[in-house]
């Protein structure tokens, strides 16, 4: 049995990522801020919860005790994010620490049980809009939006994903942008984009790989984006 944590995993993407992963029969912690909003999706998926701020080193550290005390991990997917506006110094600090901090704070500390694992895998949710490629390309979307802080955290959540793989070969570690999706991502509504169900198959799709799968790479749909 394969045992996965997705952070941010009460709504949306993540959520979403736990529905079809639980399908294929991985054992699926729920990482939510919010241990009642957590519990509920658990219990609605057939998942387990997790309490998880991935900007908190004792919330982090806890929640990576009760795992491996529960019986470790495989696969850890780093999806928590936001988006917020301002162009200042506080702000963009919270949308860098959750964005991209998060993901050193988060992989480290499941290290030591990903090294116990048959088939240590991580997924670090990244953007086209933190891509330099997608960015310079007219066709691209990504080319045509100002997102000055967001895109720039997810350029650094994609060198991470680069630097780690470098740095622990024994992993498959991959970055996945997946499309503009209709989500809540910081908090508004939006009901544009496609749905769910279908930007979240790339992510599962790198849940899923083995020992003989990728590292290192920027994935969209079923190809790779460039850096």
């Amino acid at each position: 049995m394969t045992t996965t944590l997705i952070t941010g995993a009460n709504r949306g993407l993540g959520k979403e990522t736990a529905r079809q992963l639980v399908a294929a029969g991985h054992t699926v912690y729920i990482g939510a801020r919010d241990e009642a909003q957590g519990q509920a999706v658990a219990k609605e998926l057939g998942a387990r919860s997790v309490r998880l701020d991935v900007t908190d080193d004792d919330s982090v550290a806890a929640a990576m005790a009760r795992i491996e005390a529960e019986g470790g991990l495989d696969v850890l997917v780093n999806n928590a994010g936001i988006a917020l506006l301002g162009l200042n110094g506080p702000e963009a600090l919270q949308v860098f620490d959750t964005n991209a901090v998060s993901v050193v704070r988060l992989t480290q500390a499941a290290l030591p049980l990903l090294r116990r694992s048959a088939n240590p895998v991580v997924v670090n949710v990244s953007s086209a809009l933190g891509s330099f490629t997608a960015n310079h390309d007219p066709a691209r979307p990504a080319s045509h939006v100002s997102a000055i802080v967001y895109g720039a955290s997810k350029a650094a959540v994609s060198m991470l994903t680069v630097q780690y793989a470098r740095a622990l070969p024994e992993l498959r570690i991959n970055a996945v942008e997946p499309g503009y999706t209709a989500t809540e991502l910081g908090g508004r509504a939006n009901d544009q984009g496609r749905p769910v169900e279908v930007s979240a198959r790339t992510i599962v799709r790198m849940a899923m790989i083995d020992r003989d799968g990728p590292t290192g790479t920027f994935q969209e749909d079923d190809a790779e984006l460039g850096w």
